[in-house]
């Protein structure tokens, strides 16, 4: 097999050193994998050969092949080992000073012409380099874990890397099997920085009490088509990880509002709460297994009333195509009658202040989320405020749960769950391609298989609707006055012409 690289090294034997190292064999490289702990490199080692073995056994590696991947691998007895290596990737503990030295070393032992490169998933690649005679010579190369599992990596470019440098580490990642994306040296690169959206907005609907974790978690999933709901996601990756990321890129971008972490996970982490590799953390697990609470059963509604819906609700023909098919009696009348359950569904506002402007009784006015095609989703999510009636609430809730969906009824807020989510996650995408932290193509990619989002964010976007998202912003930066929702330039402009998210700038 030819490769781009004969002989490597990796340093660390940690999963992503052993991951790096083993993809790396894979792509037919000589790999020298050295640790600290020389008890651990041949540990690590051990376990790559196992898991060769397991996939010869399930028939998917040739017994043959498996050999020749392991007799790749190799540990060195010390650092200056490496001498021979024509690129090192280093995977060890996120210290900003143990890296800068530990590529000092590196640099009086490798040839001129080696690369080096760091897998860092949150310091500064220009600061890394910083002490180095020649940092035109290092990336960053940022892979995710599981390695041989997750197929993308980050090629970053520091201030100071050559652009065949980044081409040399681009030609090796889709030798190793890994889809490439170009990303400039800013806080958390793409995937880190592009998933602020998913987890922090979620935790402020929890904190304003909107909501519990289970409820978001399942709305997400239903009716956005998330594979995980945020707090199954921490729970996975765990609070000690998840939370210093969160306030890691916060600080790196002095305060962006737009990033602010959560006192939840602040408290939950200092309690030990960590997820599920502690048992416990949003959820309960047993043997692994997440408890998850039940959801409140459906109401029995004797007598449904008349149902009036606002002239200025978002998709309102489909809502009223939809009510017909529920077999729901609809009044037609410039207001709705004093016994009517009133239905309006914005874009952004909380339902306290529509009842209002819209001079409707809040009594018996409720929300429903209208951003998505009820087609397409699994759950319809529906919004008292502080004045509903119990009645009202309990009529909708039976009314929209007729044809067998889920319903979840979540209290007054400016913006649904799916709103706030989405057009955070659309507003930060679009903001990274304002500052050209990569290309929108770049993002969609390192999003869709770094998060596992159902679509990249820009796709979403345009799922939505570019001025549907910059309606939920605006509206929410009314209700809120945060600059947490200020849209971003970049998308202001593709919402003000019409066009595609993903469409280039000329």
């Amino acid at each position: 097999m030819t490769t781009h690289f004969n002989t490597i090294g990796v340093i660390g034997a940690g999963a992503m050193g052993r991951g790096i190292a083993q993809i790396a064999a894979q792509a037919g490289s000589q790999v020298m994998l050295f640790d600290k702990d020389h008890a651990a490199s041949s540990r690590a080692i051990s376990d790559i050969a196992t898991q060769w073995d397991k996939l010869v056994a399930k028939g998917r590696v040739d017994a043959a092949l498996a050999e020749a991947y392991k007799a790749r691998l190799s540990v060195p007895k010390a650092l200056s080992d490496l001498s021979p290596c024509e690129l090192v990737i280093e995977a060890i503990v996120e210290r900003l000073d143990i890296k800068q030295a530990l590529f000092a070393e590196l640099e009086s032992i490798v040839s001129p012409q080696s690369l080096l490169a760091t897998n860092t998933s949150s310091l500064s690649v220009t600061a890394i380099a910083a002490g180095l005679k020649h940092p035109e010579r290092m990336a960053g190369y940022h892979f995710f874990n599981p390695v041989p599992l997750m197929k993308v990596v980050e090629v970053i470019s520091g201030l100071k890397t050559s652009a065949a440098t980044c081409t040399a580490l681009t030609t090796y990642a889709k030798q190793m099997g890994h889809t490439p994306v170009q990303a400039q040296d800013t806080p958390g690169f793409i995937v880190n920085h592009a998933g602020r959206g998913y987890g922090t907005e979620a935790l402020r609907i929890v904190g304003e009490n909107i909501a519990d974790f289970a409820t978001i978690d399942r709305i997400l999933k239903d009716q956005a088509g998330f594979k995980l709901g945020p707090f199954e996601l921490m729970d996975l990756t765990a609070l000690d990880v998840s939370h210093p990321v969160m306030e890691s890129i916060y600080n790196q971008y002095y305060q962006e509002p737009r990033y602010r972490p959560s006192v939840i996970t602040a408290q939950r982490l200092a309690g030990g709460l960590l997820g599920k590799k502690t048992g416990e953390g949003f959820y309960k697990y047993a043997n692994g297994v997440a408890e998850w609470p039940a959801e409140a059963p459906t109401p029995v509604v004797e007598e449904m009333p008349p149902v009036w819906v606002s002239p200025r609700a978002s998709r309102r023909a489909e809502l009223l195509s939809l009510l017909k098919t529920l077999g729901a009696t609809i009044e037609t009348g410039a207001s709705p009658s004093m016994n009517a359950l009133t239905l309006v569904a914005p874009l952004g506002f909380d339902i306290t202040t529509v009842a209002v402007v819209e001079r409707l009784d809040p009594a018996r006015t409720v929300g429903i989320d209208m951003l998505l095609d009820d087609a397409h989703t699994k759950r319809r999510v529906l919004a008292t405020n502080p004045a509903t009636r119990a009645d009202m609430r309990d009529a909708a809730h039976a009314l929209f749960a007729r044809d067998g969906k889920a319903v979840s009824v979540i209290r007054d807020s400016g913006g649904f769950v799916t709103q706030r989510v989405i057009a955070h996650i659309v507003n930060i995408a679009s903001d990274m391609c304002q500052q050209g932290v990569c290309s929108p193509q770049d993002l969609e990619t390192a999003v869709t298989l770094g998060l596992g989002y159902p679509q990249g964010p820009l796709a979403l976007g345009n799922l939505c609707g570019p001025t549907n998202i910059l309606e939920v912003l605006f509206n929410m930066q009314t209700v809120y006055g945060d600059t947490r929702y200020r849209p971003s330039p970049w998308l202001r402009r593709r919402g003000a012409i019409g066009l595609s998210l993903l469409q280039e700038e000329s």
